[in-house]
């Protein structure tokens, strides 16, 4: 199970390698916030859906993903029951409601790059 985003950047300076290798971090840093906040709701029963999940990193590409075979089905599920605090949508709901946390955290390393 994986959720999509795409941030487009037209600047020129961004194409050095600290550059890209800011916006790579930055980039891991806001994925990272992203998969702590959806394991805080991700459903739980023996743990091994929460513990499937990981970010991956390479250059300006990056993704959250869950690693079960059952993690789209969870996902997507929305009528079955699960425990208090635990819901279906476990990555787009945190996606949607960390977004301008997610892309403050991609701007710190490029605003320390450009600044520097």
């Amino acid at each position: 199970m994986t959720q999509y985003a795409r941030l487009r950047w037209e600047g020129r300076r961004l194409w050095t390698t600290r550059g890209r290798q800011a916006a790579s971090d930055g980039l891991r840093r806001a994925l990272e916030h992203l998969l702590a906040e959806s394991r805080k709701i991700v459903p739980l029963d023996e743990g091994t859906l929460e513990r499937s999940g990981r970010v991956d990193v390479d250059g300006l590409n990056g993704s959250v993903s869950y690693d079960t075979v059952y993690a789209v089905r969870q996902h997507e599920e929305l009528t079955w029951k699960h425990l208090p605090g635990r819901s279906a949508k476990y990555l787009e709901r945190p996606m949607n409601s960390e977004r301008d946390v997610m892309l403050r955290l991609m701007a710190v390393p490029l605003r320390g790059w450009l600044r520097g």
